[in-house]
């Protein structure tokens, strides 16, 4: 138990009492509903239990809403203060306008050369996590892939790359949108993802599309899990293994998802399975930056953490964590996810002091990602519940993520 007082701070407990009220269930009603013990419910709510991503889905579905929404996404004052918020009409705009004819007057795109390097820009601001400055610039590029691509209207090489490009596009919009909990937007951008990667002539693009959908079937609890392991099945059956080191790459990002699935779903043996064959692949890749997955050894040993800790099995999760060593230069949005996974280990050990470290790497690695990420908000809660007097560096980095 990582403490012992009953100061309350808020945290996926608070939320389930809330809504469980709202809805007029007793715990155990809600318990009957969700198949999870009244008891361990009560224990969640009063902060005295972690609540594993098998019970958050769970309880989730039993109350009528996704999984965000039960976490309280998304933080809508941090978005403000990142000035995220403004541009989420912007995106979902262009992404409205996907297929609508260019103004007459409308100024001529750059090259397709120009618009597959600024294409390459925003991948490198989704590797260090750069939310404020993504959403920014993507509402304009994808209006120019737009343009370009009605000008580009025959079968062609050309024509292929502004699709690549708009699949990457979309998919940085996904990012912005999933990160921040806009689950609608994040939907809308994996549609047009769809369409663009299909002509896009390049078979890791779909593959990567299903990747992220199987991603995105955390919100919809068990159910939505196991949509998500069929997508991943599927995407393995159509992308072949044809040795080439990116295809590699992308076979193995998706075995990574696919042991993140089966640990919500409280299925260690399947999680452990997916782990190997991601092993297995990542030993004759190596570290690897394809299609910004970062996939290699370093992103293998790191998906064993958040495996165990999904499962809240958070000895184990650092057992697994002392074996990660993340290479020089590593992308930071990946160091930042080690660490936030590293510091839900700790704090549900009572490990109080490692914790609170964990999650300031986390924002020293990638700031905006750390602010935004729900697991954050759950650690820093516990770190404040576990203390009769806050700290003054916990309460500014709380009131800093709006714990």
């Amino acid at each position: 138990m990582p403490y012992t007082t009953d100061f309350h701070s808020g945290g996926i407990g608070a939320r389930i009492e809330e809504l469980r009220k709202v809805r007029g269930y007793s715990l155990r009603q809600l318990g009957q509903r969700a198949h999870v013990s009244h008891g361990m419910l009560g224990m969640i709510e009063k902060g005295d239990r972690n609540a594993s991503e098998a019970v958050v889905g769970a309880v989730a579905r039993a109350l009528g809403m996704g999984v965000s929404a039960l976490r309280g996404q998304p933080y809508r004052e941090q978005l403000q203060q990142d000035q995220i918020d403004q541009m989420l009409e912007p995106m979902g705009g262009a992404l409205d306008n996907w297929d609508v004819l260019p103004d007459e007057d409308a100024p001529p795109p750059r090259s397709v050369a120009e618009l597959q390097q600024a294409t390459m820009d925003t991948r490198a601001m989704r590797e260090r996590a750069e939310l404020g400055q993504l959403a920014s610039v993507l509402p304009g590029l994808l209006e120019e892939l737009a343009h370009a691509v009605h000008l580009h209207d025959r079968p062609g090489r050309d024509r292929e790359l502004l699709h690549w490009c708009q699949a990457e596009a979309a998919r940085g919009v996904w990012r912005v949108a999933y990160r921040i909990g806009e689950m609608h937007l994040a939907r809308l951008a994996l549609s047009r993802m769809s369409s663009a990667a299909a002509g896009s002539g390049d078979p890791r693009q779909v593959a990567i599309e299903r990747w992220m959908r199987a991603q995105t079937s955390f919100e919809g609890g068990r159910p939505g899990l196991d949509v998500g392991l069929r997508l991943l099945h599927q995407a393995l059956r159509d992308l072949d293994d044809d040795g080439d080191v990116h295809t590699q790459a992308v076979r193995g990002s998706l075995y990574l998802k696919g042991s993140i699935l089966a640990s919500r779903q409280g299925d260690a043996d399947g999680s452990n399975t997916w782990l190997a064959e991601a092993k297995r692949l990542a030993e004759r890749t190596g570290e690897t930056s394809s299609y910004e997955l970062t996939f290699g050894p370093t992103n293998v040993a790191q998906h064993g953490v958040a495996a165990a800790a999904d499962r809240d099995d958070h000895g184990k999760a650092l057992e697994l964590a002392d074996e990660v060593h993340l290479p020089e230069g590593y992308p930071p949005g990946r160091a930042g996810h080690f660490y936030i996974d590293l510091a839900r280990a700790q704090v549900w050990t009572a490990q109080h002091d490692a914790a609170f470290h964990s999650l300031l790497k986390a924002k020293a690695a990638a700031p905006q990602q750390t602010r935004h990420h729900p697991q954050v908000h759950e650690t820093a809660a516990a770190l404040r519940r576990a203390r009769a007097r806050v700290p003054d560096p916990l309460r500014d980095f709380s009131l800093w993520c709006g714990v």
